[in-house]
């Protein structure tokens, strides 16, 4: 999985955002815009979850320590969780406020073409960022809809920018279609409208991206498929009469703790029965490479 491209998308989101926040809030300077200066938020927020993305993946990549002897891979689901509050609190919220602001207390749109300049242009940037994610995606989405790519997926990395630039592609349609309307009807009810419509937005993505991550925090076992390559080889184990309670756990997107009961044929080679195991824990490891920790438990067969 350290070749999913995750870390190039991440890095292609982060410039995309931080060149487009810029733009935003020079645009903002020129126009007084509520959509503009919620989208320029929006950006700094996006920004700030990319550079949490890779300290996170930094950190993950710690040797294990004693105190923390599986390591560190679920720092990368910490800050990923941590990436829907900041999406929550410094884009959602924010948005709503200035949309709500902008309503209550309108005020005329200057410098239009600012704003429809400094738009297209961030439509254009986070469309290379978009691609760039959909294209790192792909290597390991295979036939799986998006959707069911996006609860599936071990590694926070590509699924946060996959809903950060889907989302940052539509808030920007929102933001130019508060703009274009303001302008027409010269009210810029439109234009708090779409400020608002922004916000909405980020606080349904950040809530998807808050369940998503939870899950993986609170402990998920390995995908259906993993599970079954575990079960196949236990089935086809000569040294193996039966197995019970399976059990599978994400220490990290590429590191899984398997564990399971064996039932092994009655023997008094204590030695023989220990090298077996080993032999079949190799080739756990040989069908599942992410499987960094398995424990198989002998118990005697049921009388």
């Amino acid at each position: 999985m350290s070749g999913d491209g995750s870390h190039q998308a991440t890095l292609a989101a982060l410039a995309a955002n931080v060149g487009v926040a810029v733009t935003k809030f020079v645009a903002f300077l020129f126009t007084g815009s509520s959509a503009m200066l919620a989208e320029g938020i929006h950006s700094v927020a996006d920004s700030g979850n990319q550079a949490l993305l890779m300290l996170g993946r930094r950190r993950a990549a710690r040797e294990p320590s004693p105190a923390h002897p599986f390591g560190y891979g679920r720092e990368r689901y910490f800050y990923g969780f941590l990436v829907s509050v900041v999406l929550f609190f410094g884009g959602g919220l924010f948005a709503l406020f200035e949309g709500y602001e902008k309503i209550t207390h309108p005020e005329p749109l200057e410098s239009w073409p600012w704003a429809i300049g400094v738009l297209v242009g961030a439509i254009a940037m986070e469309s290379f960022s978009l691609r760039t994610a959909v294209r790192s995606s792909n290597r390991v989405r295979g036939r799986r809809s998006w959707a069911r790519y996006i609860r599936d997926a071990k590694a926070p990395e590509l699924p946060v920018v996959l809903l950060e630039d889907a989302a940052a592609l539509t808030g920007l349609g929102f933001a130019l279609a508060g703009v274009t309307l303001t302008l027409i009807t010269r009210n810029s009810l439109f234009d708090g409208l779409s400020s608002i419509a922004i916000g909405l937005l980020l606080v349904a993505v950040s809530v998807t991206l808050a369940r998503e991550t939870k899950s993986m925090i609170i402990g998920e076992a390995a995908a259906r498929s993993v599970q079954e390559a575990i079960t196949a080889v236990l089935d086809g184990d000569p040294a193996i009469q039966g197995y019970a309670q399976v059990r599978t756990l994400h220490l990290g997107p590429e590191d899984l703790l398997v564990a399971a009961r064996v039932t092994m044929p009655p023997s008094g080679d204590v030695d023989g029965a220990a090298r077996a195991l080993a032999e079949t824990e190799r080739r756990i490891r040989e069908q599942v490479p992410i499987a960094s920790a398995v424990y198989l438990q002998p118990s005697p067969p049921e009388p």
